[in-house]
């Protein structure tokens, strides 16, 4: 089945939204799903891991006010999320309760129990994109069990997309061949740090007209601009390179995964306002061949979207600010 749905430019991605490597507040939490809507976007993926459940919570309770019919919610299955502390290092880089655990679940009766447990957390009606969550160690059962749950949903008609989202290639290009996902979610793979993605997995999405949407492409903070007085000597010979074009590195992080036509979306994070701004702007700034050249030695970058083939899911662009 081919879903009817625009896939944005540009979504915010819920990981802040879940404290992340820092706290934020309820109302910090809310300012930046304001300004973010305020800006245009439309997309908005979430997970029940982000913050044990509170990433959900808040855009749930920031997006109820909203037409439903105007945006895009995505979120992920694959890890159930139970009362009590399990003492497990995985939750602790979100600053959240240690009240809560995750137990990973990728049966059909877990991926069904994620969905009502996510709508609940969300308070909405519904689910647009449904992604399987990191399946690094559960292959099999994520195949044989929850692939089947989701197609199930889809045909139902419950969800409108379903995929996978990873932070490795090599299982994406498995699920591509052994299933038949409407998209997928690739985090550190197709960064100007991290371009595994480019090897295999973005050719093949191409040829199959398999959407790709790419997140984590600041690399924690290191490629923004200024770069950290800590960042590595490959960060500093790329802020070099911008610097010499007259580019901010923000910029080239962002807008590089775009350059590949399988890659019709990038998620962007914030713990505050100011940052989506300061990446939305970031996004639409000029950037030369020239410099796509430099970064990207004997291929020419910037001419990578031309001639590509049609998708399952049509590309449009971010609405305008209101």
């Amino acid at each position: 089945m081919t879903p009817s749905l625009a896939l944005p430019r540009v979504g915010l991605g819920g990981g802040p939204l879940g404290n992340y490597l820092q706290p934020i507040s309820d109302a910090q939490a809310q300012a930046v799903i304001d300004t973010a809507w305020a800006a245009g976007i439309r997309y908005f993926d979430t997970a029940p891991f982000y913050g044990l459940g509170l990433a959900e919570r808040r855009l749930g309770r920031a997006l109820r006010s909203r037409p439903r019919s105007d945006y895009l919610l995505s979120t992920k299955v694959g890890r159930l999320v139970k009362p009590g502390s399990s003492g497990s290092r995985e939750a602790s880089i979100f600053a959240v309760p240690d009240d809560h655990h995750v137990e990973w679940d990728f049966t059909r009766d877990g991926v069904l129990r994620s969905v009502s447990d996510s709508l609940d957390r969300l308070g909405l009606d519904r689910i647009d994109i449904l992604l399987i969550h990191d399946p690094d160690h559960h292959w099999p059962q994520a195949l044989d069990e929850a692939y089947p749950a989701l197609a199930d949903l889809r045909a139902q008609g419950v969800v409108r997309a379903i995929g996978v989202g990873m932070n490795q290639s090599r299982m994406l290009v498995d699920f591509v061949k052994h299933a038949d996902p409407d998209l997928l979610l690739a985090a550190n793979q197709c960064t100007l740090l991290r371009r595994s993605a480019f090897e295999e997995l973005l050719p093949l999405c191409q040829e199959r007209a398999i959407p790709v949407v790419a997140a984590s492409l600041l690399h924690r903070g290191h490629l923004t601009s200024p770069p950290p007085d800590s960042a590595s000597p490959e960060v500093q010979r790329i802020a070099a390179a911008c610097q010499d074009h007259d580019v901010p590195l923000t910029a080239a992080a962002l807008q590089f995964p775009l350059q590949h036509p399988a890659v019709h979306s990038i998620l962007v994070g914030a713990h505050e306002p100011a940052q989506i701004t300061t990446n939305l702007t970031a996004l639409d700034h000029p950037i030369p061949e020239a410099l796509w050249r430099a970064l990207t030695p004997g291929k020419p970058a910037g001419s990578a979207r031309t001639g590509g083939g049609g998708s399952r899911l049509r590309e449009a662009a971010s609405p305008p600010p209101p």
